[in-house]
């Protein structure tokens, strides 16, 4: 899937940065993918999605296996999977950023 650069039609929401794209404004579009910023599209370390923190793509053990442009934004870094129960925070983190999904546990 190759992301194309158009100019919004319609406000969005980058699922690099979760921040807005105005209308007009420049996007990297995906379909089934989403909508991200252009300097969004640079990343080169994911984020945390439990501490906000970088994820540690370099020193990962998937880095030769993960293609940062496809994956999920949505990785968690060594020093929280390490922490005691890794799997509760990480998806108590995810309600919080994506409430849409309206996940019950």
């Amino acid at each position: 899937m190759s992301w194309r650069k158009i100019p919004m039609k319609f406000p969005g929401t980058c699922i690099v940065c979760n921040e807005k794209i105005e209308v007009n404004e420049i996007g990297l579009w995906a379909k089934g993918l989403g909508v991200k910023h252009e300097k969004c599209s640079e990343v080169k370390e994911l984020k945390c999605a439990v501490c906000n923190g970088p994820a540690g793509c370099q020193n990962c053990e998937f880095q030769d296996n993960c293609d940062i442009e496809k994956v999920s934004q949505l990785c968690i870094c060594k020093k929280c999977s390490g922490e005691k129960n890794p799997f509760e925070s990480y998806q108590k983190s995810i309600k919080k950023k994506l409430p849409l999904l309206n996940l019950n546990t």
